[in-house]
């Protein structure tokens, strides 16, 4: 019968206080856990598997037959058991023969059982073992009696690892051998740059020893003084912080400092604390929850949101326990690259910038606040490398270069020496490229192409100087919407808006309307309604959402028309699938510009109004819309995929498709044509525009706008200095009229042979 998961954890957790303190042999132990378990829950079995030998064997059971007790064995991800222990997932059945994982083994006799659930006993992040009930009748599990389960398989893993149960090899062990040879990481490039340090773990990680709390009030007590402490270190952390902008990663530290003093979350571990636990195992606890989620949440930003949690929990972990000392308080005595499953904003701002010379992430993503403070800061950072812990040792030498998402681990002296090659030459280039942001990009028949750079916080202006772009060709607003914690109000929006053009002067920013849904879901809207996506990318989203939720938009449009008082204002809207979509966008902003312009307010001289071309279907329609566009931009990015029917992000299609495939560029070149013909400038802001040979085919095709990274600004520079743009593209036209086997080799191929600087 279901009952509160505090007061059937507590009821279980007083019991097994006792069976934990007696001096009975570990097997004996295990025999008494699995019947008060049972008791408890009114369970028909209640089974332990612990992880041995690289398999999951059964150690003890109530209800199963007796004879099959280290009979039964499963291997990681065979059977119910298996798939717990492999995914560290939480499994509740009611007819647990309906899962395409179940495995039936006769010799428990479980046949006559019909409901199922099972729950990950944690050891060190990493399952060591199953905790199972099962009942004849078929029933799903209460909310209450899963918390009750995951509750009872921590204080278990104290049990096991005490009677010296946890295999080694599973993770559980303190100890394992450390190679001494060379070896190489792959991860992804979250922040580019090169560096070299040793290795410097963020936080040993705490392991908890007492779980069964003997005074709750005192552990209650210990944990609000936690709190009240880990409060003052981010209160003051929040006030040092300084970028020399401020801008986003202002807005980051007061997201971060609202989990800091979420009631929630200090709900749900007061809530564990009634269940029986220690001040640490009560935190350990939540935070086992919130991994749990983290693996079930499918959108990125979210997730991100999620790992600032789980950054603040493992503060609060480290001050309760009285073990504080992470890296940074000790302080970095060389140049060393920083080693952390996943790092929170706060706590990378704890460390010396001078000697931090690059961050190394299990996790990681391109929106995580962590990613955007070290941009900011200009830390590269090299996300997704796996079992780090196994590959690094403290201490390692390190060689990181994110430009090829890869990590060095103990390199040789020939690795070194290449490496420090590599780096000497990328600075040189770079101040060549430094040395060329007053020339112009020319072409040697004397076209000027216009080469702009990608934005989206008020820190990458400074990128307008440092490269000599001509502007900005894409400001990414839903940047700002990204990286609050709440919905920003109209005046927060006008001001960026407004620091924005400041910062550009008198070149050109072409502001993009909020590109928000899909992989990029707010958290403080609502997208219930909306129902849930299969193929999120070709969504709800981007301009289809605005239309929708128009008070989003029309917010925007008035927070861009004040700001853009007194100049030109450009607009651009993602997303476009017909010409209707474009009609009603500019509407809605000219309504917004008329209500303005009653009330007194000063106007932009002109407002220019141009569309993103993602969605192939537009290319059908253009020369309905064309009439009614200043300008037009592609995004090669979204485009590609949608040519292709392949998800950019997908590990296995990201690479497989060619952005110098003939189907794309013949698809680019008839769409420049048709806007070179309706006298609408025509550009590509994407990935694409900022790769040399790739840009090269472009110029090729007559496309001569490009917003591309800041990073490649130089290259692209080069390389437009180095070409005859007729003779390329008479030589275009007849690559993509007989592309043979590989238009890339022709394409490298003429570059080499009038050369071209392909950097």
């Amino acid at each position: 019968m279901p009952v509160s998961a505090a007061a059937s954890a507590r009821e279980i957790l007083t019991r097994l206080h006792d069976v934990m303190a007696s001096r009975n042999p570990a097997q004996s132990k295990l025999n008494s856990v699995v019947n008060i378990i049972g008791e408890a829950l009114s369970s028909e079995v209640c089974s332990i598997y612990l992880l041995r030998e690289g398999l999951l064997e059964l150690f003890a059971t109530r209800g199963l037959a007796q004879e099959a007790v280290h009979v039964t064995k499963l291997a990681l991800g065979e059977g119910l058991v298996g798939t717990i222990a492999q995914n560290v997932e939480t499994l509740n059945l009611d007819e647990a023969e309906l899962h395409p994982a179940f495995a039936y083994r006769p010799e428990t006799g479980e046949e006559a059982f019909h409901s199922f659930a099972g729950v990950p006993i944690i050891r060190r992040e990493r399952a060591v073992g199953v905790l199972a009930v099962q009942h004849a009748e078929s029933r799903r599990y209460e909310s209450e009696e899963i918390e009750a389960l995951q509750t009872v398989a921590m204080v278990l893993s104290e049990l096991i690892a005490n009677a010296d149960l946890i295999d080694p090899a599973s993770g559980g062990g303190s100890t394992r051998l450390q190679s001494t040879a060379p070896e190489l990481g792959h991860g992804f490039k979250l922040v580019d740059g090169m560096a070299a340090g040793v290795a410097v773990f963020h936080q040993p990680r705490i392991v908890i020893e007492h779980t069964v709390a003997e005074d709750t009030e005192a552990e209650r007590h210990r944990v609000y003084a936690a709190f009240d402490k880990m409060r003052e270190q981010i209160d003051r952390m929040a006030s040092q912080a300084e970028f020399g902008g401020g801008g986003e990663q202002d807005e980051i530290l007061a997201t971060y400092k609202m989990f800091a003093y979420d009631e929630g979350w200090s709900r749900r571990i007061n809530e564990a604390i009634d269940s029986g636990l220690t001040a640490e195992a009560a935190i350990e606890r939540v935070q086992q929850r919130t991994r749990q989620r983290m693996r079930e949440i499918d959108d990125p930003l979210l997730r991100d949101r999620m790992h600032d949690l789980e950054d603040l929990s493992n503060r609060l972990l480290r001050i309760v326990s009285g073990q504080l000392g992470t890296a940074a308080q000790m302080g970095l005595r060389q140049d060393s690259i920083l080693i952390a499953r996943n790092l929170g904003p706060a706590e990378l701002l704890e460390y010396d910038r001078r000697r931090l010379k690059g961050v190394v992430l299990e996790e990681g993503s391109l929106t995580a606040h962590v990613t955007i403070v070290a941009r900011a800061m200009g830390v590269p950072v090299l996300g997704r490398v796996r079992n780090i812990r196994q590959m690094i040792a403290e201490g390692d030498m390190l060689l990181l270069d994110t430009s090829e998402e890869s990590l060095f681990v103990r390199p040789t002296q020939a690795m070194q020496e290449a490496f420090e090659a590599k780096l000497e030459l990328s600075q040189k280039r770079r101040a060549a490229f430094a040395q060329m942001r007053g020339v112009a990009p020319v072409t040697t028949d004397g076209h000027r192409v216009t080469v702009m750079v990608n934005a989206g916080l008020r820190d990458d202006m400074a990128a307008l100087d440092l490269t000599g772009a001509d502007g900005i060709g894409l400001f990414r607003t839903e940047f700002q919407f990204l990286v609050s914690a709440t919905l920003p109000q109209r005046e927060m929006q006008r001001r960026l808006y407004k620091d924005v053009l400041d910062a550009a002067g008198d070149r050109p920013v072409t502001f993009r309307t909020v590109d928000i849904g899909g992989d990029k879901a707010l958290p403080y809207l609502n997208h219930d309604e909306d129902g849930e996506e299969e193929n999120p990318a070709m969504g709800w989203r981007a301009l289809r959402l605005a239309l929708d939720r128009d008070g989003l938009m029309k917010a925007q449009a008035r927070a861009l028309i004040e700001a853009g008082a007194g100049r030109a204002l450009n607009i651009m809207f993602p997303m476009v699938s017909e010409p209707w979509e474009f009609d009603a966008a500019r509407e809605l902003f000219e309504a917004q510009r008329s209500w303005l312009a009653a009330r007194g307010r000063k106007m932009p001289t002109e407002i220019r109004y141009g569309a993103m071309l993602e969605v192939p279907a537009l290319a059908e329609v253009l020369d309905l819309l064309l009439p009614r566009l200043d300008f037009l931009s592609i995004g090669t990015n979204d485009l590609t995929q949608f040519l292709f029917a392949a998800d950019r992000a997908h590990p296995k299609l990201a690479l497989r498709y060619d952005w110098l495939s003939p189907s794309i560029l013949r698809f680019l070149k008839r769409v420049a044509d048709q806007c070179r013909a309706g006298g609408v400038p025509v550009g590509v802001c994407g990935e694409m525009g900022g790769r040399p040979l790739e840009a090269l085919a472009l110029l090729g095709l007559g496309i001569d706008r490009l917003s591309i990274t800041p990073a490649a600004v130089g290259p692209i520079k080069a390389m437009v200095r180095s070409v005859d743009r007729g003779a390329l593209m008479t030589a275009m036209a007849g690559m993509l009229a007989d592309p043979g086997s590989s238009l890339r080799d022709q394409l490298e191929a003429w570059a080499s042979e009038h050369s071209v600087e392909l950097a």
